[in-house]
């Protein structure tokens, strides 16, 4: 009985450990078509078809095939909490779509649209860890477990971030009266086998053909003075506000994008990126290199500019959301923040540059606060980008924006007329 009980959980680390190697190889395979595809769309082809314009007809080329494939096969890719609430509530995700899924995850990122690879990439990994459930026997009866594993893993390496991955996943409610097929502390070992497998099969694939799979870039060291402190009472509602705004944008962009057949939608979205991108390149993709940049010289910018970069972000992610070239806000959310907290110190301080990362990182963690609801895992993303110092007034920041946003969106409720929808 006990050498049963061992080839059991024998398999299951296997298993694990199998599954944290084909994540791995997934996201190194899908980020490095992401990166040849952005190369050759905005360097290569407009270096050998006349300039910088052709990416124009390019981009709204891919917005309008982005809505022949929507309209065709549905509304890929999901969103993160979509996935992830289905994941926890149906038990299973649909993996039938699986090549359309991929098709409209790539089709943003390598377009130009304002929005992370977070979205695509989860949808792919449950649908990938189901088709294992459901295919292999002795998968079957783990599925949920595995798929839950899954997740955490592909937004751990993705956020370059592991303890992010798995708080993401416990965080989100489980539906009533599931229970987790281990217990916590056997997930979490599972969990490190796997995400170990999915390191090292990016780190021996990134050094076998001379790649690398860029993350935030982070802020080294953070000098917090006593005035710091009393501007918190001033970044928490300004994140707050981004919050409010990203929202107000998102109910616009939709109440507008519902309007335009699909075909046509895409079609303008992508018209939008292209001249966005000619005039104010930094609001385009997700934001990782346009956040190094800021951070090596900030000083070039005025803070109205940063300002103005930070809502055009905003409205750019919610307009590409809701227009069709879907994906993750994350990593955008993050840049548009960062760039407010820069602005916010530069606008107080003569000499903000020891001020500045203090103020971006508590103005982008209420922001995140508000918007997941989650200060544990938004703690642990914000140390992606900024220094354990700051993780005390990272975390208040996040549970207060968490707080004042249920607080707000409770006496909203509250006020609208029963029954009302």
């Amino acid at each position: 009985m006990e050498n049963t009980s061992l080839k059991n959980h024998a398999a299951v680390c296997l298993l694990t450990v199998g599954l944290g190697a084909a994540v791995g190889l997934v996201l190194w395979l899908f980020l490095q078509v992401v990166s040849l595809g952005t190369s050759l769309i905005w360097t290569i082809l407009p270096a050998h078809l006349g300039g910088k314009w052709i990416t124009i007809p390019l981009c709204v080329l891919g917005g309008i095939l982005a809505g022949l494939v929507h309209r065709r096969f549905g509304d890929y890719p999901e969103s993160l909490d979509t996935v992830m609430g289905k994941v926890k509530r149906d038990r299973h995700y649909d993996y039938r779509p699986m090549p359309v899924i991929l098709v409209c995850a790539l089709l943003p990122l390598i377009f130009g649209a304002s929005v992370g690879p977070e979205a695509g990439l989860t949808g792919i990994i449950a649908g990938l860890c189901y088709w294992v459930g459901d295919n292999v026997n002795f998968a079957r009866q783990n599925a949920a477990l595995y798929t839950e594993i899954g997740e955490a893993v592909t937004l751990g390496q993705i956020f370059h971030m592991p303890l992010f991955g798995i708080l993401a996943v416990e965080e989100e409610p489980d539906a009533e009266g599931n229970t987790a097929v281990l217990p916590k502390a056997g997930k979490l070992v599972l969990y490190a086998l796997s995400a170990a497998a999915c390191f090292l099969v990016i780190a021996g694939l990134n050094a076998l053909f001379h790649t690398s799979i860029e993350g935030f870039p982070s802020f080294s060291e953070v000098t917090i003075a006593p005035i710091d402190y009393l501007l918190v009472l001033l970044y928490i509602p300004v994140g707050l506000l981004l919050y409010y705004g990203f929202t107000a944008a998102e109910f616009f962009t939709e109440f507008a994008a519902v309007r335009w057949p699909v075909v046509w939608r895409e079609g303008i979205c992508g018209l939008l990126i292209s001249l966005v991108g000619l005039s104010v390149p930094m609001v385009l993709f997700s934001g990782e290199e346009q956040m190094g940049e800021l951070m090596l010289d900030f000083g070039r910018y005025t803070p109205w500019l940063l300002i103005g970069i930070c809502l055009l972000k905003l409205v750019m992610t919610a307009f590409c959301l809701n227009f069709g070239m879907k994906g993750g806000h994350f990593f955008p959310l993050i840049f548009a923040c960062v760039c407010m907290g820069f602005a916010l110190a530069m606008l107080v301080f003569p000499n903000p540059a020891e001020h500045v990362v203090f103020a971006a990182g508590v103005v982008t963690s209420a922001t995140l606060g508000a918007q997941l609801k989650k200060p544990l895992a938004v703690s642990v993303l914000m140390l992606l980008c900024f220094p354990a110092r700051l993780l005390f007034w990272i975390f208040l920041a996040a549970a207060a924006g968490g707080r004042l946003a249920q607080l707000i969106d409770d006496k909203r409720k509250a006020m609208e007329p029963k029954g009302a929808h």
